[in-house]
C-alpha cells in the first residue's frame, strides 16, 4: 500500500460499536455476569455506554453478588441492566437508534429499548434466549417493530 491510497483493513461499524459495548462490559464488578451496551445514533455517533451493576450511591460492597437466594440477598433485585444504564447515560434523544449489546436484552431491558425509541439490537450472546424473560423480549421487540440481529 502506498502513502496515496487509504487503509483497507480497518474495522467496520459493528466491529468498533460491539468492541465499545465488550469494553464496558469490563466495568461490571459481577462476578458471574459482565453485560456492556452502546447506544449509536443513525450517523455513527455513540449517544450512552453502559454496564450493569448496582444503582448509584449503592455500594458494591454493601449488596449482594449471589445469584441464588431469597429475594433480597441476590443481585437481581439491585442491579441495573446495562442496556439500562446505557439509555439512562445517553447524551442525546435515543430515537431511532442502535443498541449493541454484549447480551440479549431481558423482558425488562426490551420494554425500556421500545418505549425509548431504539429501533434495531445487535447483540453478541444468547445464552439465555430459552427463558421465559427472553421469549417475552422476543415477542414485545417484534411486535414493537425493532429489528435484532446476532452479532
Amino acid at each position: 500500500m502506498s502513502e496515496t491510497e487509504k487503509r483497507s483493513d480497518y474495522i467496520k461499524w459493528d466491529e468498533f460499536f460491539m468492541s465499545v459495548a465488550q469494553t464496558c462490559a469490563k466495568r461490571s464488578k459481577d462476578p458471574n455476569t459482565q453485560v456492556g451496551a452502546c447506544i449509536v445514533s443513525t450517523d455513527n455517533k455513540i449517544l450512552g455506554t453502559g454496564y450493569n451493576g448496582f444503582p448509584n450511591g449503592c455500594s458494591d460492597n454493601e449488596y449482594p453478588w449471589a445469584s441464588e437466594g431469597d429475594f433480597l440477598e441476590v443481585k437481581y433485585t439491585y442491579v441495573v441492566h446495562a442496556e439500562a444504564n446505557a439509555i439512562l447515560n445517553s447524551t442525546w434523544p435515543v430515537k431511532g437508534s442502535t443498541l449493541y449489546s454484549t447480551l440479549f436484552p431481558c423482558h425488562e431491558c426490551a420494554k425500556l429499548i421500545i418505549q425509548a425509541g431504539i429501533k434495531k439490537i445487535v447483540y453478541s450472546q444468547d445464552v439465555y434466549i430459552h427463558t421465559n424473560s427472553c421469549k417475552a423480549a422476543l415477542k414485545m421487540l417484534s411486535s414493537a417493530g425493532v429489528y435484532f440481529r446476532k452479532y
